[in-house]
């Protein structure tokens, strides 16, 4: 008999993703038994300060990839929007499901879009991205840093902001839609990389695991992340800069959106690039090219300078 110990943060989505591949792998292969590794990993332990000001690429990884690294763990389910570019030796990101919806999904005081607040509304998120973004198309209002787990930056709504800005594929997952007013569509806010999508790691070597969870990978969502993985490490990035990016396919046919960005939205630089599937990651890092030549480039070198 097969055990397979499933490494998560403790949070209820992590957890609830953890839960769903256990039920996956149990269902596809019918004897295998799991239990759920449950850790506490730093970006979990600092919740009063804003994720940029940590520092440090891994705050919600590298914990998860000990228990990995020392046995104590088969496989880890991330949300991979959380995953820096660069894994342990010897561990893989093995395969995607299928992807969650992608977009920023939001609350307000008003019940209604974004355009329904004053014009000193404050906006509650932690990410740069959307502050950037944001910024860009509500300049008036003001972005506070909120931090927690999903209820609680949900719950600070009212409280101590007059909307929050989630991810929606959290929201959904955890049937929390009906506590929310609207979604950000991602013509106009670009998503995070790899947002809603869940990725699974294992130990390379480890053949008969990895049999297994292959047979969670969903294609389209791999090639997808494929590509917008490639731009983020091209341009050198984590969940803590002003970066987005989105794929799409028409059957073989890739289109991948890329952004970056001053935080107080001054500057926005959104390119696009098409291509075939197969060249994913060659489209990825064509596209980081441009976006650091159109300017890109002295964003980043400006802001990682002011988070050193």
């Amino acid at each position: 008999m097969t055990h397979i110990r499933i490494a998560t943060r403790k949070s209820p989505l992590a957890l609830w993703q953890a839960e769903w591949v256990s039920a996956e792998l149990q269902r596809l292969f019918p004897g295998v038994t799991t239990e759920l590794v449950k850790i506490e990993t730093r970006g979990d332990k600092i919740l009063d300060v804003p994720l940029a000001k940590v520092g440090g690429k891994g705050l919600f990884t590298k914990e998860i990839d000990e228990a990995l690294l020392d046995g104590r763990a088969d496989i880890a389910v991330h949300s991979m929007k959380d995953v820096p570019t660069q894994l342990p030796a010897g561990t893989s990101i093995r395969v995607h499901p299928e992807r969650e919806d992608p977009r920023d999904i939001y609350a307000t005081v008003t019940g209604g879009d974004l355009d329904s607040l004053p014009a000193d509304a404050t906006i509650g998120t932690s990410s740069l991205r959307r502050i950037a973004q944001i910024n860009a198309k509500y300049p008036k209002f003001k972005c506070v840093s909120i931090r927690g787990n999903i209820q609680t930056r949900r719950n600070k709504l009212g409280v101590e902001v007059d909307a929050v800005i989630l991810a929606a594929a959290g929201i959904k997952r955890m049937k929390m839609e009906d506590q929310m007013h609207g979604y950000l569509e991602v013509a106009d806010v670009l998503p995070a990389v790899a947002q809603g999508t869940l990725g699974i790691q294992t130990r390379d070597a480890d053949t008969q695991t990895n049999k297994m969870v292959d047979a969670l990978n969903h294609t389209d969502t791999s090639d997808r992340t494929r590509a917008e993985r490639a731009f983020l490490a091209r341009l050198e990035g984590g969940c803590q800069v002003p970066i987005g990016a989105y794929a799409t396919l028409d059957g073989d046919t890739i289109h991948l959106d890329g952004l970056v960005g001053e935080v107080d939205g001054s500057v926005l630089i959104r390119r696009s690039i098409t291509g075939n599937r197969e060249d994913a990651e060659r489209l990825g890092i064509a596209l980081a090219d441009e976006i650091l030549d159109a300017g890109g480039r002295a964003i980043l070198a400006a802001l990682y300078a002011s988070q050193a």
